[in-house]
């Protein structure tokens, strides 16, 4: 059974442009995955007190037969990919991938909750998901 996943990215280190289209391409590549809407892709600000340059953000609609587990592993291996280091929390990074939200899944899990507890606070998110249809 296949589900849309919301999946968020963004970047502010390097050439975020190239870092957002790399994630794109390895989102589609993903097992029984494809990207069926893109948002615009827009600059904000962080949300963090850590000193750091302004984002790329987008949001993709992604049809996958992958469980929200095996999607968040993917996730970090195309983070890792992409040079991530998770080393300071709300940090800067070359890319930050989020699962918004899965279907109609809810999850709870100490490393994994769906629909992403931020999502109220982010007011980008809210206009990427209207921009791809999928308003709450």
């Amino acid at each position: 059974m296949h589900s849309i996943a919301y999946i968020a990215l963004g970047s502010n280190l390097g050439d975020r442009e190239q870092f957002l289209a790399g994630a794109r391409a390895a989102l589609a590549a993903l097992p029984g995955s494809r990207v069926v809407a893109e948002s615009s892709v827009e600059e904000t600000e962080p949300v963090s007190d850590v000193p750091q340059g302004a984002y790329l953000n987008q949001m993709v609609a992604l049809e996958t037969a992958l469980s929200p587990r095996e999607l968040l592993d993917a996730l970090h291996r195309i983070e890792a990919e992409a040079g991530r280091v998770r080393t300071v929390h709300w940090g800067p990074r070359t890319l930050d991938l989020d699962i918004v939200r899965f279907g109609n899944h809810k999850v709870q899990e100490p490393d994994l909750v769906i629909p992403h507890p931020q999502l109220p606070n982010r007011d980008w998110w809210q206009r990427e998901l209207a921009e791809l249809g999928a308003a709450q």
